[in-house]
């Protein structure tokens, strides 16, 4: 059995330290607000918001408050709003500490390929590059090996990079792993998932 959408956010959760500032990318790691408890973290959105609440009720919804996905979303008390220049200047800085984004593939140095497919449509790179670069720590969060079973974690990416050595945790449905810089650490495997089935799954040697 490999882990669900929702053991990887529960999982991923359980990284986050208590009063840290955390960008949670879009897609599968806006799941993980839903196992955070309250007051633990401070939730930052790039588009000028930090101190994000979880979803809005429905009739509730203010279309003027929404993330970086456009869902609508709460404030929590004390929480602020501001333009996108200022949240660009907070994450390139360097005080958000922790950003959990979806990825496309990791590499066994840490690199990260999360915003382009080769020969596939492009829609920009957004501030995944920026998160990348600029946070003090960056999880990725995804599914372990494409709908067509190609691998995902790799020794060397070969789609366009967002940023070079950057990953130090990758959750994804069959575990919990860790770039070493020559292939992957397991660090948790998933109930009812063996090591060979985590190594035929895995692009690079896996320890």
């Amino acid at each position: 059995m490999t882990f669900s959408t929702e053991d990887m956010a529960r999982r991923a959760a359980r990284e986050i330290p208590a009063g840290s500032i955390v960008n949670l990318g879009i897609g599968l790691p806006t799941q993980v607000a839903d196992y955070l408890p309250e007051g633990h973290a401070w939730l930052h959105s790039e588009n000028g918001l930090l101190g994000m609440g979880p979803f809005p009720y429905e009739g509730e919804e203010d279309p003027n408050l929404i993330n970086a996905g456009k869902q609508t979303v709460t404030v929590l008390a004390g929480g602020s709003t501001f333009d996108s220049a200022f949240s660009f200047a907070m994450i390139r800085g360097g005080h958000v500490d922790l950003a959990i984004l979806g990825a496309m593939q990791v590499s066994a140095g840490g690199d990260l390929a999360n915003w382009a497919v080769p020969k596939g449509k492009v829609m920009g790179i957004g501030g995944a590059m920026d998160l990348a670069s600029g946070c003090k720590r960056v999880i990725a969060m995804m599914q372990h090996v494409t709908k067509k079973a190609e691998h995902k974690l790799v020794q060397k990416c070969d789609y366009p990079l967002t940023a070079t050595r950057v990953v130090s945790l990758v959750i994804t449905d069959l575990g919990v792993f860790e770039p070493t810089g020559h292939g992957f650490r397991a660090i948790e495997l998933a109930p009812g998932v063996t090591r060979a089935q985590a190594e035929s799954a895995t692009g690079a040697p896996l320890t």
